[in-house]
């Protein structure tokens, strides 16, 4: 009998132990879940094609590192903003970048330039397909013609536009607040949403890590051939809002 109470308290201890241990187990786990990282508000988007689907016009190894290293380092940056900007949680970043003056001073610079990257990239992937057609069509060729001329004329005009933009930046072709097809350029990340355009409709990166790797300082060259590249469905989309 004394055997029988000596391993009964033994096995008293025991599962008294286990269950301490459980309990300190569900408090280390909850201390670990509360000091675990939040889940991302923002993700990286995929290209929707391989990284060599645009060759030979844009060479894969750029635009692996265009989408996987740039446009991942704002989706980043945008994450650690969160905290100190709520809205970039709530509000759509068309809807912040319309209004950066919403946006408090101390954060005003970082959001703006991450959220005004992540926009236009997430537009630049869009705006360009494999094998898609050669130029616009329906309503988007009519309104090119009766603004430009020709499609090639305003294609001169906006690679003009990229071509003046001194340092890094955008170039873009808009509809303005007048309700007409315009061409415009932006500097850095800056889009053209602050400015009141009624739509989007193309936008060609000219920063040099778009390029240089393939076309080092050519960036007219790089222009040429980006042209090949353009989704002209989904420009027409766009225009057509």
């Amino acid at each position: 009998m004394l055997v029988d109470r000596r391993n009964g308290l033994k096995m008293f201890g025991l599962g008294a132990a286990g269950l301490i241990l459980s309990a300190k187990s569900g408090l280390v786990s909850e201390a670990l879940a509360q000091e675990s990282p939040p889940i991302p508000v923002f993700k990286l988007p995929p290209l929707g094609y391989a990284f060599e689907a645009l060759e030979p016009h844009i060479d894969a190894m750029t635009m692996t590192i265009h989408h996987g290293k740039h446009h991942a380092a704002f989706i980043g940056n945008l994450n650690g903003l969160v905290e100190k900007y709520r809205d970039l949680a709530t509000l759509t970043p068309a809807a912040i970048l319309k209004n950066p003056a919403q946006i408090p001073e101390a954060v005003r610079g970082p959001v703006r330039n991450n959220l005004g990257g992540h926009w236009n990239h997430s537009f630049f992937w869009e705006l360009m397909t494999p094998g898609g057609a050669k130029e616009p069509g329906g309503d988007l060729k009519a309104a090119i013609a009766s603004t430009f001329g020709s499609t090639d004329t305003m294609i001169e005009k906006m690679n003009a536009a990229g071509l003046a933009r001194f340092g890094s930046g955008w170039a873009w072709l808009v509809v303005n607040k007048d309700g007409k097809l315009d061409i415009m350029s932006t500097p850095n990340q800056d889009t053209p949403l602050e400015t009141g355009v009624k739509a989007v409709v193309i936008g060609v990166d000219v920063w040099e890590h778009a390029y240089y790797l393939k076309y080092q300082n050519r960036r007219a060259e790089y222009l040429k051939h980006w042209w090949m590249t353009v989704n002209w469905d989904k420009a027409a989309k766009n225009f057509a809002g």
